[in-house]
């Protein structure tokens, strides 16, 4: 489905964000968006979320409360195989990030995942009429109000029910600063990244394996108020999933924040995921995602910052993103200097 489909919806988001327009003096920046890749299949592997080459300062410590509900539609059909997915699954994270010096931080992520129905049906059906038509995976599945079935050769080989709920794979991370920002050049930053297999891998809640993941982070501040981000990684999954082998794999952001004021940032960023799988014969499995994200940053309170994002599927890669996925975080930091 195009993604400029509801870019009407994410610039309603941005819009109610902004509640003043004053002036103000140069104000840190607050990240590029957490996100990762939320299409449910590939969720499974480590995904190492979008993040600042800045590190948390010694004895900092960091907590992240994030939910993301992601909206999924899939209906490819073949004499040999089938993928027939129409569901929403809510993603709920707590993150904990210390500063364990000036140049090092690590930091533990728990997910839970549910799977259901939905509520984002209606809003998205409604968006798609009003502007490009209904998506031909989604008019033929109007009639189902949950499906999840992928099967190879008469094999289910990913599947699940409405009402599934589970524990996820916890993710332990660690990044060192090892350069910097200066006049013309960036802050950049090694991550380190290790999954373990924590989540329920029969209802497809955890792949049942490890997975490793190095990257690089970078950011730039120019003129004031622009911030620049990129993050590049690769992941190295193993064992096998759904009976299929895994290959490395990666991810990419570049992001770009505007600091509208001290308390407020808006945040626009293109995303790229390749995938673990290959020769399935399926567009969800074998191909790789493109999503842009927007969303904004407010602090609430001096130590509480408040996200809310939204990502679109793009189509530069077809057929095998999520459709949509909304997401809202909490963070709140810890000083041992207040």
């Amino acid at each position: 489905m195009p993604g400029q489909v509801r870019w009407p919806f994410l610039l309603v988001l941005l819009a109610c964000s902004v509640c003043s327009g004053q002036a103000a003096a140069r104000a840190e920046g607050f990240g590029p968006l957490p996100v990762r890749n939320f299409q449910p299949i590939q969720l499974l592997f480590l995904g190492m979320p979008g993040d600042r080459a800045e590190v948390l300062k010694k004895g900092r410590l960091d907590v992240r409360i994030e939910l993301a509900e992601t909206s999924t539609i899939f209906n490819e059909r073949m004499a040999s195989a089938r993928a027939v997915m129409k569901f929403e699954q809510l993603r709920s994270g707590v993150f904990l990030r210390y500063g364990l010096t000036d140049q090092l931080e690590i930091g533990v992520e728990v997910p839970g995942l549910y799977r259901y129905r939905g509520f984002l049906e209606g809003v998205i059906t409604a968006t798609e009429r009003a502007t490009t038509g209904l998506s031909p995976a989604r008019a033929a599945l109007r009639d189902s109000g949950f499906a999840y079935d992928l099967t190879v050769r008469g094999q289910s080989r990913f599947s699940g029910t409405d009402g599934d709920l589970g524990l996820g794979d916890t993710i332990l991370l660690g990044k060192y600063q090892f350069l910097s920002q200066r006049a013309l050049l960036p802050a950049v930053s090694l991550r380190l990244a290790v999954k373990t297999p924590t989540g329920g891998e029969g209802k497809f809640f955890g792949s049942g394996h490890p997975d490793v993941g190095i990257g690089l982070a970078a950011e730039k501040t120019m003129a004031g108020r622009w911030i620049f981000y990129g993050n590049v990684n690769g992941v190295f999954p193993t064992g096998r999933a759904g009976g299929f082998a895994l290959r490395p794999f990666m991810s990419a952001i570049a992001a770009v924040e505007y600091l509208w004021s001290k308390d407020l940032s808006l945040t626009a960023q293109f995303d790229y995921y390749s995938t673990p799988f290959h020769g399935t014969g399926l567009k969800p499995l074998d191909r790789g995602v493109t999503e842009s994200a927007v969303g904004f940053t407010y602090r609430l309170r001096p130590n509480v910052l408040w996200q809310v994002y939204g990502v679109e599927n793009l189509d530069f890669i077809r057929d095998s993103a999520a459709d949509f996925t909304l997401s809202t975080v909490v963070t709140y930091r810890f000083d041992r200097e207040r």
